[in-house]
């Protein structure tokens, strides 16, 4: 009864909060007496508190009196009330509308954020105020669930001396309440449910992971999604610490598309759109950008991030996890990573649009070559994972890369992406025609013969490719070859002809290599 007494009261406060947002932007604005703007834009007003009141409900920000953190209150607020500014511009546009003040309509939108954020942080302290602290709160149940779990493995372990091997009700029953029977039988697939080595998890921080002894598991799953872990590398790190080598890890994660599919599926045409282009630009793109980041961080602490699947798997790998399996389960990409190796732990990781790759240059040594960025986050620790599960396509470039953005294709389509690669031909790393600079992984496919002569050249921005356009990775070898060798005999006539034949391909014969 409270709680419908509490949700009504917030609503009805919301209502109130949008008609002296209203009155206090008309009594504002320059050169109007407030009455005769009314009567003369009731109909325009109207439009705007009902777009307010809808989309509110629709979006259930008057619900947002129940939580307890206004670092999830305050971008919760402004997502809203900026689709508000924007839904009722567009219902005003289509309706031909269009006598509505800009600067009724903007400071509306400014005086009812502040309102209803002063509104339910006082809500919050009246209503809560008995209520102990999050971070104290949080911590007392960390301890009460430690002391539980270690009390339930002791008991487990003494069942096990005895020579009762057996699953526990309650742990099965607890996976199937918390992520459905799919979930429990993928589990129960590769976990030996009967043995005392594994642990079952819930959690979104490395302390409940830290707290495990070191390489003790053989197995261990979490049930929460990694879109709300802060860290995700350091916490798939912690895990590799506690597994011991060849053991399992199984998670979760909402990828971007399936993220998208959700949003389209959970609000009506066109508020859907709107709704998905904010959450895009602010939980996909702002992360990505030094300016925004911490900004970014600060509000949400890494909640509900936008994760791809790429950056999933590279995540994954570069954390020392091989991946044997994933499946789709109530729309979340469930992974089974197998420990290989310890992580890389890559201190200086590239998210923004400029990147930085690892290359063999000339002499065998490695140098970073500039590219605009084409790919998910992390792709680059993928190579191994996308060659055993998928082929090379002509050009010596795998088929089906779901590493590549929807922008990444078209950029490498017309080069736009290795423009950046000037910046190596100015430091002299790189030359104008050459073989193509190579990752690691990719450089150790080659034959034996083809890696010593390429260390004895620079690469080049113009690869042999375009001049004889071979099919297959050993065409590729074997025209690469022929340049080199060429290319020791006479270096500026083999550049030369190579680079003309390249230009003709390329202007001519729509030569691409992606």
């Amino acid at each position: 009864m409270f709680t419908r007494f509490s949700t009504y009261f917030r609503f009805f406060t919301g209502i109130v909060i949008v008609l002296m947002s209203v009155w206090i932007a008309i009594l504002f604005k320059p050169h109007t007496l407030p009455i005769t703007y009314v009567q003369n834009h009731y109909d325009i007003l109207l439009i705007l508190i009902v777009c307010w009141i809808v989309i509110s409900i629709l979006f259930k920000k008057y619900d947002l009196g129940s939580k307890r953190d206004l670092r999830r209150i305050l971008p919760a607020v402004l997502r809203i009330n900026i689709i508000i500014a924007g839904v009722t511009t567009l219902t005003m546009y289509g309706l031909r509308e269009l006598e509505l003040s800009r600067f009724v309509l903007f400071v509306t939108i400014i005086a009812g954020t502040f309102l209803e954020l002063v509104f339910f942080i006082t809500y919050k302290q009246l209503v809560h105020s008995k209520k102990i602290d999050d971070s104290l709160q949080d911590f007392i149940e960390t301890r009460e669930s430690l002391a539980r779990e270690r009390a339930e493995q002791k008991r487990e372990k003494a069942r096990v001396k005895e020579g009762k091997h057996f699953v526990s009700s309650h742990i099965s029953s607890y996976i199937i309440q918390e992520s459905g029977e799919e979930v429990y039988r993928l589990i129960n697939k590769y976990f030996d449910l009967t043995a005392d080595d594994y642990t079952i998890l819930s959690t979104t921080t490395r302390f409940n992971v830290l707290k495990l002894p070191d390489d003790s598991f053989s197995a261990i799953a979490n049930l929460k999604r990694i879109n709300d872990i802060r860290y995700v590398n350091k916490f798939f790190e912690a895990v590799n610490t506690k597994i011991c080598t060849n053991g399992l890890f199984i998670g979760c994660v909402e990828t971007k598309n399936m993220r998208k599919k959700r949003i389209m599926r959970k609000f009506p045409p066109v508020l859907n759109v709107i709704y998905y282009t904010f959450d895009f630009i602010f939980k996909r793109l702002a992360p990505k950008f030094n300016i925004t980041k911490k900004l970014y961080f600060f509000l949400t602490r890494g909640q509900n991030r936008v994760i791809s699947k790429a950056e999933t798997l590279g995540r994954l790998y570069s954390c020392g996890f091989d991946v044997e399996e994933i499946a789709t389960i109530n729309n979340h990409l469930y992974f089974v990573g197998r420990k290989i190796r310890k992580p890389y732990k890559d201190t200086n990781p590239t998210y923004g649009p400029l990147i930085k790759l690892r290359r063999v240059g000339k002499g065998g040594k490695e140098f970073y070559v500039y590219k605009f960025r084409t790919m998910h986050p992390f792709s680059e620790y993928l190579q191994p994972y996308i060659y055993k599960h998928y082929n090379l396509k002509e050009g010596g470039k795998f088929k089906n890369d779901f590493r590549v953005t929807t922008i990444g294709k078209f950029m490498r389509k017309f080069w736009i992406d290795e423009l950046p690669m000037l910046i190596n031909w100015i430091k002299g790393e790189m030359k104008l025609v050459g073989v193509r600079p190579l990752s690691t992984h990719y450089y150790n496919l080659y034959a034996e013969e083809v890696k010593q002569e390429r260390t004895k050249a620079k690469p080049g921005l113009v690869p042999p490719f375009y001049a004889d356009m071979p099919t297959t990775l050993e065409e590729i070898q074997a025209s690469e070859l022929k340049y080199l060798k060429a290319y020791q005999k006479h270096p500026f006539r083999t550049d030369w002809c190579y680079f003309w034949r390249a230009m003709f391909n390329i202007m001519f014969k729509n030569a691409r290599s992606a």
